[in-house]
């Protein structure tokens, strides 16, 4: 038995065996057959699972790991069961089982055997594809790519801003400019530069602020971009946003980018810590089309993206146009850099028509393009819809009606006009645009406010000089559409420049229009007849405003005026031939009248019984002829001008020559009279020739408080000007004065005899001897005069122009011109508004002041044969962070005595050597 049990135990186990073996080979078919279904089963779950993870990667999900190595998985298994099921398939196919061998035995037994085993494999990988979440949202970038097109002209600013991206003291950016000019443009080249460029930041937010600025709305972007879960923020109040902003964003070193700012952005409501250099490290750059926008916002650095120049704006359009058109015939290029002059290097304008002129390939479509942008621009494609709307925005987004109808107003001066402030806003009170149009100094101020207004809007820029504005000509272009977009208004306002001639049916064209402007019109005095031939059957009954300015008009004829019933507003200056103006007396609600730099000699005709006329200008006029009684008759007149002041050095020589033997003297005393005795006359501007007259102005308390600008001119008996405290206080409004050809004057005092008055008066604190208003003092030509030491009584002088005093030895004495020593150190204020110094023809002048002056307004100085100058009151912090330029002859400049070394060396690279310049042609300044 005990050999048997042994034998018998490997018997059974050969049988168990066997048996197993047997049915591996027995059910070969069925375990392929359920392999198979099984299989078939988990490849519908991993079709699944691929179609899902494809859906979350096209949203921007990365597939989780598990998945991945499922699907993995699923490709090895499935490789695997394919080659069991197609050697089962084989196998069954060579019908083994019927006959049957040791060797095709082996062979079914191992691939049922694989077959059988595979199957809880292939259930278990099944049963494990049914994931809740197959893919995560990916973590974003840390700067999100903008897309763009090629940036032109923009490498110098973009590299200036990155240098202040790379300082740790400046924060806050600002970038303005005006509409179209690039500055979302600037701000994506910004943005994109950190792509390859980190500086250790680590994120870049970008939102979109516009207007109005809505905290809420640059929180949603932020959050965003930081990844908050929405469940978080979703429902929650702005506080508890921006708690859940500044806490995270306290951790990091962010730039925060908002484009398109109309307002004062709160940080600190938003939730963003505020960017400095102390603390976080962070940068807030933004663009806004208002310099007043980075003021509020506290803006360490801001600076004005300008339009291109001329050679970049052809490259962008040119780029734009494409070189196959560009090139396709040879006059295209020239007739290219004539668009590109429409345009202004505005790129906004320049992509716009670049893009409209792709297609066009012959001279004559370029031809049509360029006289369509001079004459009708808004008719021109993409102007009127992808334009003039986005210019339009900073027009819609002025503070009140006033200040845009002040700013469409500006459109009725012709392209690339410097418009003189003083003129502008004259015109605007003259239009009854300002509130306090009947208050003429408050109006005044409501004016300057307006224009700063429009200047940090972009919507004006600075001329020249500080004394002028000017308008981009697509502003400008935009302003008129705004003024004639509608059907009704399109005829109301009519402008039309630079023409040989106005032919007849113009004229009849306009018969609606209430505002009609015509510049640089070539009308001959023999086409002044033809006017008056048809004149008198057209009629203007709804005309309010009319210029004809700098045109060759002679005369104004009979019966132009006869049926212009309701016009306010006459502007004929400029019209240097103009001798004849009929009728304007007919214009029985005109309101302002402006004649100035014509040729008129006699008032009688043009404004008696003009009862409504609250302006009257007559600048640069020979008039010599005023009728007793015609001035005081203008009942209503609250400003009256007849100086001699011009804003062009040309216009100084021409009306030189006009004036020579036509000096008024006794004529001016009843003028002066007439004037004072107006009821409403609040402001006059006048040339004075006689120590008479002078006299008369001075003994008149009204006259004094009235004075805007005084010109003495000729005074030959004049030999001082003695002016007392009294007098200087009534002058409250004086802002220019000029003194030329006195060539009899040897000084000028502010008389000060009582003792209790001196103590009583502080030389720079002053309350009643104060020129509290003087800006601009013009001395020409006064030979004996030996110093300008009243001056100190001139607090706010902004502008000196000394020339042609050959005895002057000195500008500011050791005198004060009131008798009392001047004490240097008690005058460190002098000067402290000046920003123009002019010195020319001082033969003797051998100083400027005994003291050192800080002079922190100074930005140009002029000096031309002052050959006895050869110290200057200057120490290292004079004119600091003012000064631009000092033109003077370079032999002058090198025989100048300095302090030190160092100072000289501080001056020197503001030098500009010049033989001889004109002040008044440069700046645009004085008489």
């Amino acid at each position: 038995m005990d050999c048997v049990t042994p034998v018998m135990d490997v018997a059974t186990r050969l049988w168990s065996c066997a048996s197993k073996h047997t049915s591996y080979i027995i059910d070969l078919q069925e375990n392929l057959c359920s392999l198979r279904n099984e299989m078939e089963e988990l490849k519908n779950v991993g079709e699944d699972v691929k179609r899902r993870v494809e859906d979350a990667e096209k949203h921007q999900m990365k597939r989780r790991n598990e998945v991945n190595g499922w699907l993995s998985s699923l490709t090895v298994l499935e490789r695997e069961v394919n080659e069991i099921l197609e050697k089962g398939d084989q196998e069954i196919q060579k019908k083994c089982l019927r006959n049957c061998c040791i060797r095709n035995c082996r062979s079914s037994y191992k691939i049922g055997k694989m077959a059988r085993e595979k199957i809880p494999a292939v259930s278990e990988l099944k049963n494990k594809g049914h994931f809740d979440v197959v893919a995560d949202i990916l973590p974003s970038a840390p700067v999100d790519e903008k897309p763009m097109e090629k940036a032109v002209g923009l490498n110098l600013m973009f590299g200036e801003i990155w240098r202040w991206m790379e300082d740790e003291k400046v924060g806050i950016i600002g970038l303005y400019g005006m509409g179209g000019v690039g500055k979302t443009t600037l701000l994506k080249k910004i943005n994109n530069e950190f792509l390859t460029t980190k500086l250790g930041f680590d994120v870049v937010i970008w939102v979109v602020v516009s207007k109005p600025a809505k905290a809420e709305k640059v929180q949603e972007v932020i959050l965003n971009k930081l990844e908050v879960p929405r469940y978080e923020w979703e429902n929650r109040s702005r506080d508890e946003k921006g708690q859940k902003i500044f806490n995270i964003l306290k951790t990091k070193k962010f730039v925060l980018l908002l484009d398109d700012v109309w307002e004062r952005l709160d940080l600190t409501d938003v939730g963003v810590p505020h960017p400095n250099g102390e603390d976080n490290m962070s940068k807030l750059i933004f663009t806004t089309r208002s310099e007043d926008v980075c003021h509020v916002m506290e803006a360490h650095k801001h600076v004005k993206v300008e339009c291109l120049a001329s050679d970049e704006a052809l490259a962008l359009f040119r780029l734009k146009v494409g070189e196959d058109t560009f090139n396709s015939h040879p006059q295209i290029p020239a007739l290219a850099k004539e668009i590109v002059k429409e345009c202004k290097g505005l790129p906004l304008a320049l992509i716009t028509i670049g893009r409209a002129m792709v297609d066009k390939k012959t001279p004559q479509r370029w031809d049509r393009a360029v006289q369509v942008l001079k004459t009708y621009p808004t008719t021109f494609a993409g102007m009127e819809d992808k334009v003039f709307p986005i210019l339009a925005f900073s027009y819609d987004s002025l503070y009140n009606d006033t200040i845009k109808s002040c700013f469409r107003y500006c459109s009725m001066f012709p392209s690339d006009y410097e418009i003189l402030e003083d003129e502008l806003i004259e015109l605007w009170i003259g239009e009854g645009f300002l509130i306090e149009s009947y208050d003429i100094q408050k109006a005044r101020n409501e004016g300057y406010d307006v224009i700063e207004s429009l200047k940090v809007a972009c919507l004006l820029e600075s001329g020249e000089s500080e004394k002028h504005v000017k308008m981009h000509d697509m502003i400008r272009d935009m302003a008129l559409w705004l003024t004639t977009k509608t059907g009704e208004n399109k005829k109301k306002v009519v402008v039309k420049e630079r023409a040989r001639l106005v032919r007849a049916r113009e004229f009849a064209e306009w018969r609606e229009a209430q505002m009609i402007s015509l510049w640089d019109i070539g009308i001959l005095s023999s086409f002044d007849r033809r006017v008056h031939g048809f004149q008198k059957g057209i009629s203007f009954p709804n005309l309010e405003t009319l210029f004809v300015r700098r045109s060759l008009l002679e005369e104004i004829p009979p019966g132009f005026f006869q049926k212009m019933h309701l016009v306010r507003v006459l502007d004929l200056s400029y019209n240097y031939r103009l001798d004849r103006c009929w009728e304007v007396n007919q214009l029985a609600n005109l309101e302002y009248l402006n004649m100035s730099f014509t040729n008129i000699c006699a008032l009688w005709g043009i404004v008696q019984g003009l009862k409504k006329l609250r302006y009257l200008i007559l600048n640069f006029t020979p008039v010599k002829d005023i009728t007793p009684g015609l001035i005081s008759d203008l009942s209503s007149l609250q400003l009256f001008s007849m100086h001699g002041g011009s804003h062009n050095s040309d216009e100084i020589r021409l009306f030189d020559r006009i004036y020579e033997g036509n000096i008024l003297c006794g004529g001016k005393i009843a003028l002066l009279q007439e004037l004072e005795s107006l009821e409403y006359i609040s402001e006059i501007s006048i040339i004075l020739h006689s120590d008479v007259s002078v006299k008369k102005l001075l003994s008149s308390y009204k006259l004094q408080s009235c004075i805007r600008k005084l010109h003495l001119q000729c005074c030959s008996k004049m030999t001082s000007l003695e002016l007392s405290p009294a007098c200087v206080q009534t002058m409250v409004h004086l802002e220019t004065l000029q003194i030329s050809s006195c060539n009899d004057l040897k000084d000028v005092k502010i008389d000060e005899k009582d003792e209790g008055k001196r103590e009583f008066i502080s030389r720079y604190s002053m309350v009643l001897s104060e020129f509290c208003k003087l800006h601009e003092v013009h001395i020409i030509s006064c030979s004996k005069l030996l110093n300008l030491t009243w001056l100190i009584y001139a607090p706010c002088l902004q502008l000196l122009a000394v020339s042609a005093c050959e005895s002057m030895e000195e500008v500011i004495g050791d005198d004060d011109g009131g008798g009392r020593a001047s004490v240097g150190e008690e005058n460190s204020g002098l000067f402290s508004r000046l920003t123009t110094l002019q010195l020319e023809g001082l033969p003797k002048l051998k100083s400027i002041c005994n003291w050192v002056l800080p002079l922190p307004s100074l930005t140009m100085i002029y000096v031309h044969s002052c050959e006895s100058l050869r110290e200057l009151p200057f120490d290292s912090n004079t004119g600091k962070n003012s000064l631009k330029k000092i033109q003077a002859e370079q032999s002058w400049w090198e025989g100048l005595q300095w302090e030190d070394e160092a100072i000289q060396q501080s001056f020197s690279p503001f030098f500009m050597p010049s033989e001889y310049m004109d002040l008044y042609q440069v700046l645009g300044y004085g008489y």
